[in-house]
């Protein structure tokens, strides 16, 4: 450091000068050099991540970025030299891994690029790793893309002096029907193991027994001679009967560095370096997620997470990476189909066509006559665009609705205030930095896939709670460590309203936690069966401070709901009753006017379709079965005059219907989903087909029926969205609904609570049975008091029946709410609303099964699997006695 005095200052020196002192380091930054390059980092950043922020490999197989350090496979040891107590640098007596060493002041790095000891135990490691694993590259589903092949020769010897007997293993073992396990391919990285604790919580596979007999296992008294008690996080059984409960477990295989991981789908089928791959968007949930689709000679063989942080990271859900066999699924509609007339004036079968005959006869039976337009809630922003616009100008109606579920007017309402055109209000940063998140009728884990584990990053990190207005609290809410505000189906309002008076500690602490700046509330497409639960919704949120959310299921709804496919909303929020919106739009649309009545939601489109009231429906990718009332929408469409249908694959409404018009699934075609966030995900066309869009098969419907629709190619639907923007007129009015009144629970009776499981009986879960395998067992779950009431026992079974039919189950008695009974929404073989006629908040009745007809056995469940499938059900079944 250079000091200037004024000229003629004496400078010399009272005492001998003091060696200088180098300038402090920052508080939150150190600086140190990595192979001679000085950097400066963060304080606590790991020597190998500031390795790569310069460009510089270490070879790793533990180290992960989203995973903990654990420094299990010491690969990517380095040389450090660090500054002693006196200053000085010394070095460290071994070599030390990178991947669990933070950077500190002053230190000093080699790598194998300069240091040959970093150099020599980098092999030495190598060495060790390939003394037992198997030379079986050719035939391994990693081979092509694996980093013990790539590290083997860029930091391995030459040739092995292992000259022994490598030690096997039976394999593979299967610790799920989807997921096997080679033991002897495993490096003991605990990728997988960390991931299932450390991520997903669940624990059903694990580091066991020690020394050369280390393995990883799952948790089975006959695999490996685990012994002890079976961990909480392995406590739930699949279909096979097996303790398994993830949700999650195929990120294991992608993040396995070796083939030690493998799917039982994709087992064998191909090579990687053989396979095209396109990034795509999921399709099966509302978050969006990054996935990578790779095929080969037009064939879908599998799909990896891609890596997108903001939103999914580099995780998705089992159903995002297994269910894509829908798609080119047996019963694939290939070419147009058309009901002809039989001699005696009554209707034959459906016999395929040209696609002018197709569409021409379409129109004939559309036109002129009162049509309802049932889109579905799983199009892309795109086709759910071209629906709404054919419909106020094509058709003439505002009859259409894309929610084939249950809903109400209080929803609708809601989603025309607070939803339309508000995108990126609450995004996933938002809610991983949330101090207190409070789920109203949703169930992260089992509604919302990936959302979960981004939220339950937050919570093991200590920077949010989890609050639930729930019957029961499941188990992803345990694993949320949430707390629970009980409430039984249908009385979710009174509880919201509770929150702000802090009417008991749970409740007061509840408002004080989403007081806090940057609280969330998320709330459920389930609320909309509760009514007044969005209008208290709405309140807590004006009251508390705190940011509200919508979080649909389907891929589909929040982009339906831009785009205008809701009876009293037009594109970008305008409502269908302002005149000045409805000018707006037809300026862009170029129509001299659009319908000015409100149209009739989804449940009066199938009422007035089973009265005759209506001439005709158009439907695009419903299932009856997924309606409030699955009865009254088989009678629609068995009553209708003429029903068009836009359709993938054969279905109930394919079948009944006059016109069969195919459509392209996600994969071959572009688009774009719309996220819960509001935030656009497009994807382009992974296979080459000769399939249509949605908006392009209704573009030339419109041709036919003498229209311009205007949207003959993405441009162009693009173009149309740009230029309409988002509505800055008045919105609609906010739900204003009183909660209903409690319904009587007589004796021998319960309330009815029920939601989707992730992995379930949907239809685009076919043809994956691996994956089925995988789901949960059927239960019902029942409180201590309302078992006792029914005469019901723990571990028996139990039949839940109204006037419409009955469902037999298992009971499990839980802690909830009394004089209430859950069940899951559709497992196979048991779907509430087809065989109950039920939805949450219905009173059913509950009885002892007895000797009568109880829920499907294992073997019974293995009929609706073949081949392959049955037997890996087969393969890691426990026996029935054994587990009893």
């Amino acid at each position: 450091m250079t000091i200037t005095t004024p000229k003629g200052t004496d400078t010399t020196p009272l005492v001998p000068a003091a060696p200088p002192t180098p300038a402090p380091e920052p508080t939150d930054t150190v600086t140190f050099s990595v192979d001679g390059i000085e950097t400066s980092v963060p304080k606590g950043t790991l020597v190998i991540r500031a390795a790569e922020q310069l460009g510089i490999q270490i070879p790793r197989f533990c180290d992960h970025p989203l995973l903990a350090p654990a420094g299990a496979c010491r690969q990517c040891l380095v040389e450090v030299w660090a500054p002693g107590r006196d200053g000085n640098l010394a070095k460290m007596p071994k070599p030390q891994a990178s991947c669990t060493l933070e950077a500190t002041p002053g230190m000093q790095v080699k790598t194998q690029h300069t240091s040959p000891e970093a150099d020599k135990a980098q092999h030495g490691v190598m060495e060790l790793l390939l003394i037992n694993h198997p030379l079986d590259c050719p035939v391994c589903d990693k081979g092509g893309e694996c980093p013990l092949q790539n590290q083997a020769m860029s930091n391995g010897r030459a040739a092995t002096r292992f000259v022994d007997v490598k030690r096997t293993f039976p394999k593979p073992i299967a610790v799920s029907t989807q997921i096997l396990l080679d033991r002897e391919r495993c490096i003991l990285c605990q990728r997988c193991t960390r991931f299932s604790e450390e991520i997903a919580g669940d624990v059903w596979i694990d580091l066991q027994k020690r020394g050369a007999q280390q393995q990883i296992g799952t948790f089975d008294t006959e695999v490996l001679g685990f012994a002890g008690d079976t961990p909480v996080g392995a406590s739930t059984l699949d279909t096979s009967g097996r303790p398994f409960a993830s949700y999650f477990s195929g990120n294991t295989v992608q993040i396995c560095p070796v083939g030690a991981l493998t799917s039982a789908a994709y087992r064998f089928r191909s090579r990687p370096f053989d396979l095209v791959s396109v990034p795509s968007v999921a399709e099966h949930d509302a978050n969006g997620s990054a996935i990578r689709v790779d095929h080969r000679r037009g064939v879908v063989l599998r799909r990896l997470a891609g890596d997108d942080p903001a939103v999914n990271q580099e995780w998705i859900s089992d159903k995002d990476r297994f269910a894509f066999h829908w798609q080119s699924a047996p019963d694939r509609i290939t070419t147009p189909l058309v009901r002809r007339r039989n001699a005696d004036g009554t209707r034959g079968e459906l016999e395929p066509c040209s696609w002018t005959e197709a569409l021409d006869t379409a129109a004939e039976g559309l036109r002129g006559v009162a049509t309802g337009v049932l889109p579905g809630g799983r199009l892309t922003l795109e086709d759910a665009y071209a629906y709404a616009k054919l419909a106020r100008t094509v058709l003439g109606t505002n009859d259409v609705d894309h929610r084939a579920r249950p809903h109400s007017d209080e929803e609708e309402a809601f989603l025309g205030h607070h939803v339309a055109g508000r995108t990126l209000q609450v995004t996933f940063g938002d809610l991983v930095a949330a101090p207190a998140v409070l789920c109203v009728g949703y169930e992260p884990e089992e509604e919302g896939g990936i959302l979960f584990l981004r939220l339950r990053e937050s919570v093991v990190k200590g920077r949010t709670r989890v609050f639930s207005v729930a019957a029961l609290a499941s188990r992803g809410l345990e694993r949320l460590d949430g707390t629970l505000l009980a409430a039984a189906p249908g009385t979710e309002p009174e509880v919201l309203d509770a929150i702000a008076t802090g009417a008991d500690d749970v409740l007061g602490d509840t408002a004080e936690a989403l007081a806090a700046e940057g609280a969330v509330i998320l709330v459920g497409e389930r609320a909309a069966t509760a009514p007044g639960a969005l209008s208290a919704v709405l309140r807590l949120a004006q009251r508390t401070g705190a940011r509200l959310a919508w979080v649909p299921r389907r891929a589909g709804e929040r982009g339906a709901v831009e785009a205008g496919t809701l009876p009293t909303l037009l594109p970008g929020g305008r409502p269908v009753a302002d005149a000045s919106a409805r000018v707006d739009l037809a300026a862009v649309w170029g129509v001299d006017d659009l319908p000015a009545t409100p149209g009739r939601s989804a449940d009066e489109i199938l009422a007035a379709a089973a009265d005759g009231t209506l001439g005709a429906l158009l439907v695009g990718g419903v299932e009856p079965a997924d309606h409030a009332d699955p009865v009254l929408a088989r009678r629609a469409l068995d009553t209708v005059p003429f029903l068009v249908s836009l359709e993938v694959r054969r279905s109930e409404v394919t079948d009944r219907a006059d016109v069969v018009l195919p459509v392209a699934p996600p994969v071959e075609k572009a688009g774009t989903f719309v996220s819960w966030e509001g935030r656009p995900r497009p994807f382009p066309q992974a296979l080459t087909t000769t399939h249509l869009s949605d908006f392009r098969v209704l573009d030339r419907l419109a041709d036919a029926l003498g229209a311009d629709l205007g949207l003959r190619a993405l441009a162009d639907v693009h173009a149309e969205l740009d230029q309409l923007g988002g509505w800055d007129g008045a919105r609609v009015p906010a739900p204003v609904t009183p909660a209903a009144e409690p319904p009587a629970v007589p004796p021998g009776h319960a309330v009815l609570a029920t939601w989707h499981q992730l992995l379930d009986a949907g239809r685009l879960q076919d043809g994956e049975p691996y994956l089925a395998g995988t789901a949960k067992q059927p239960v019902a779950r029942v409180s201590a008091v309302t078992a006792e009431a029914a005469g019901l026992v723990d571990g028996e079974h139990v039949t839940v029946s109204t006037d419409r039919g009955t469902i037999t189950a298992l009971v499990r008695v839980t802690d909830m709410a009394d004089h209430v009974v859950w069940l899951a929404t559709n497992p196979r073989g048991g779907a509430v609303r087809d065989v109950l006629g039920a939805v949450g908040g219905a009173v059913v009745r509950l009885a002892p099964a007895g000797g009568g007809e109880v829920a499907p056995t294992t073997a019974q469940a293995d009929e609706r699997l073949s081949g392959d499938a049955a037997e890996a059900v087969a393969g890691v079944r426990v026996d029935e006695e054994e587990r009893a």
